[in-house]
């Protein structure tokens, strides 16, 4: 089984608090499949205001942490380790569905699948679950950019 820890993910992705949103990689297979972890915390900023009585992730979120995932598999795949400014970048999102709510004190496992890659642009097929039971999927797209 192929792990990363919290350390490594943060040499893939470029993000930090608040919004580095992938706490750790639990399995992964170059070119194929990547699956993560995100621990949701009542502590995250985004609950003091969505929504104070009853706090639920925002979606936008789950398909961030998910495009994370995917970022993380792509660099992984096409060339091991990122140089500095080189990040993948989200470019689409297509047939998002929000299936439950996700509070905090909830355990999101992140599921990304490698579907087709052309000309540098990467799709990947998305899911989230908290336990065992779906609470997001989406096709996502993202393609390599070095940054400026």
């Amino acid at each position: 089984m192929n792990k990363m820890n919290i350390n490594e993910v943060k040499n893939f992705l470029p993000h930090r608090y608040p919004f580095l949103l992938i706490d750790r990689v639990i399995d992964f297979e170059i070119g194929q499949r990547l699956t993560a972890i995100k621990n949701v915390s009542f502590n995250e900023p985004q609950f003091t205001g969505h929504f104070p009585s009853q706090p639920i992730m925002p979606g936008v979120l789950i398909i961030e942490a998910l495009a994370q995932a995917t970022g993380i598999l792509a660099f992984k795949s096409e060339v091991g380790r990122p140089q500095d400014g080189q990040i993948y970048m989200l470019v689409g999102v297509d047939n998002a569905r929000f299936k439950r709510m996700v509070e905090p004190g909830d355990q999101l496992k992140l599921e990304v699948e490698v579907m087709t890659v052309k000309r540098g642009i990467w799709k990947f097929k998305g899911t989230a679950y908290v336990d065992d039971k779906v609470v997001t999927s989406a096709e996502l797209m993202c393609t390599q950019k070095a940054s400026d």
